[in-house]
């Protein structure tokens, strides 16, 4: 993937947070990336871990797809 994508291919979206468990983004960020510039894509790229933590998720690698 792309340093400006957090994508890690584990798109699955938690019912609870509205956020992927593989990098943290929302629907609405996800359908719009591609339109994002690229500052406004570092910048939610930036948030995610905090989000992340937050929602008390803990991200899903691509090596680590759920059973």
């Amino acid at each position: 993937m792309s340093k400006e994508t957090p994508c890690v291919a584990v798109c699955m979206i938690d019912p609870k947070t509205k956020l992927c468990f593989g990098c943290g983004r929302t629907l609405p960020e996800i359908a719009r990336w591609h339109a994002m510039d690229s500052s406004e894509r570092l910048a939610v790229m930036a948030s995610l871990p905090a989000r992340m933590t937050e929602a008390g998720l803990v991200p899903i690698s691509g090596s680590q797809k759920r059973a």
